[in-house]
């Protein structure tokens, strides 16, 4: 038996076997602990999402900008109040159907449809029964949040709720029958398409009802587009099932009461806000919690690839280990740099967007930047393939319980950034025990739990990297939007430049270490003999 050696770091492409060499039992080498064609099978599902969503959400994450322009700070924030009902309603009404189709569906590709159908009709009465307590309750939400105004938008809100969560599935649907290219599409298309039923009638009538009204109808034409494009492929097949509805419900149920928790959790700290001061302070608070596109779309695009190829994957094995460091090391190499130089630019970056009407908002985000870090770990979604639904429900229980209890002395320590950072610190050490449960299912030692060495790297790169950027924020007189963007190149290029050099090192001091033997074995770790 021949052995071929390479180092830890190359790549599958620059090591294939020859058809006689795999037939005579040759043994190959491939980077321990990760499966061939990982990375590959992560990042370029994972970069289309990502392109299509950069393409869509580049023009979407303009809609607060402009309005934040267009009207005084009061009604802004009763925009950014609107839009806090819907989100947290959106989040609890969903009840995992959606979700769930992640689980389902790779597993069951020939009863999609079904699947789809009755996620869609029970997201459908869900959403029309928040309708129902969004009216019937209009006067005591407004009333709890200090904004009376606020009671004449609810209708509005149950609608645009009730199609976006019906709509919920489109994209849902293309990731899970691996139809990468057509979700990436279907992102930019609609995030390009919401951002003109946003903006158009905010410039036209100058009115917030306006824009609500273009938002529910753009909600509407997606659930049109979900109805219209499944009907057509697949007939009558698009059709409720009972029996897989009750299986999807019990599958859904616990990630839901899981879900739900979470949700109010991360959205608790804003009602505290909201209901202690008035509109246009919460708009001050709601910019300080702003919402980078960046983080959402590289955290959805790349979790949602990786549990598709986990549920792959019915051993969880070596390939699940690897699949899971291998996402968080790629979410790692660019959150974390995104976090540190967010959270050093915060003062120009919100002067530039928002102007300094909203420079009250500096210290909220300097800290709200602080809060990408712990989904790096990609915990919830590791645990929902694993089918812990149970175990996430009791881990945001804590992170709730935590944020309840302690809020109060941090917002009277802290003012207003201290609602951000109790929320912070309840998450990240929820997280860490999610990471603990993790590698108790895995079966990893404390030294394989998470790829120590390459996280390391990753956050002294991007803390050296703030270097000059900590300089020309402080010491120069730029203005705002050119110290912005000096400060962005600065940073990429002493962040990139480092992350090269240090793959190069890495290059030349790869152990070598065995992929596969021809006849279905594999050598020890860390073996290089020929």
């Amino acid at each position: 038996m021949t052995v071929r050696l390479r180092p830890k770091w190359a790549s599958a492409r620059q090591v294939r076997p020859r058809s006689d060499e795999a037939s005579a039992g040759q043994v190959r080498l491939r980077p321990r602990g990760a499966s061939a064609g990982e990375a590959k099978e992560i990042t370029r599902p994972a970069a289309l999402l990502v392109t299509g969503r950069v393409v869509g959400l580049v023009a979407s994450f303009g809609i607060g900008i402009v309005l934040a322009r267009l009207f005084a700070p009061a009604t802004f924030g009763t925009y950014k109040q609107f839009f806090l009902l819907y989100g947290t309603l959106y989040g609890l009404a969903q009840l995992g159907m959606a979700e769930s189709l992640y689980y389902f569906v790779p597993r069951n590709a020939a009863r999609m449809p079904r699947y789809v159908c009755n996620a869609l009709l029970t997201l459908g009465v869900a959403g029309l029964a928040c309708l129902g307590a969004l009216y019937a309750w209009r006067t005591q939400i407004a009333g709890w949040l200090t904004n009376p105004g606020l009671a004449d938008y609810m209708v509005l809100a149950g609608l645009f709720l009730t199609f976006m969560l019906m709509s919920t599935v489109l994209e849902i649907v293309m990731v899970s029958r691996k139809k990468h290219m057509m979700a990436a599409v279907t992102y930019a298309c609609s995030d390009i398409i919401r951002t003109l039923f946003f903006i158009a009638p905010a410039f036209l009538f100058v009115s917030l009802r306006a824009v609500f009204i273009g938002a529910t109808a753009f909600a509407a034409l997606r659930v049109l587009l979900v109805v219209v494009a499944i009907w057509r492929q697949y007939g009558h097949e698009f059709r409720v099932d009972l029996g897989l509805w009750r299986e999807q419900l019990a599958y859904a149920l616990p990630f839901a009461l899981a879900v739900g928790v979470e949700v109010i959790q991360q959205n608790y700290h804003q009602y505290v806000v909201a209901s202690m001061f008035d509109a246009a302070t919460f708009a001050m608070y709601a910019v300080g919690c702003l919402q980078i596109p960046l983080v959402d779309m590289i955290m959805t695009s790349t979790v949602n690839v990786m549990m598709v190829k986990m549920a792959e994957d019915q051993l969880h094995g070596e390939a699940t280990v690897a699949l899971w460091h291998e996402t968080i090391c790629r979410l790692a190499f660019l959150m974390v740099p995104l976090s540190v130089f967010l959270f050093v630019v915060a003062r120009e970056l919100i002067v530039a967007l928002y102007t300094a009407t909203y420079a009250a908002s500096v210290p909220i985000f300097m800290v709200w930047a602080l809060t990408i870090l712990p989904s790096i770990f990609a915990v919830n979604a590791v645990l929902r393939v694993f089918a812990q639904t149970r175990f996430l429900l009791v881990m945001n229980l804590m992170r709730l319980a935590m944020v309840a209890v302690l809020i109060g002395w941090f917002l009277s320590t802290f003012g207003m950034s201290g609602a951000v950072l109790v929320t912070l610190v309840s998450t990240l050490l929820v997280n860490l025990v999610g990471v603990g449960r993790i590698a108790h299912l895995l079966h990893l030692p404390f030294s394989r739990t998470l790829p120590w060495t390459r996280l390391g790297g990753i956050f002294v790169r991007a803390g050296v990297a703030a270097v000059p950027v900590i300089w020309l924020t402080r010491e120069s007189s730029l203005a705002p939007v050119v110290a912005l963007g000096a400060s962005g190149a600065a940073y990429a290029a002493v962040y990139f430049g480092l992350s090269y050099f240090a793959g190069l090192k890495a290059d030349s001091t790869a152990p070598l270490v065995p992929v596969e033997s021809g006849f279905g074995g594999t050598t020890e770790p860390g073996l290089s003999q020929t």
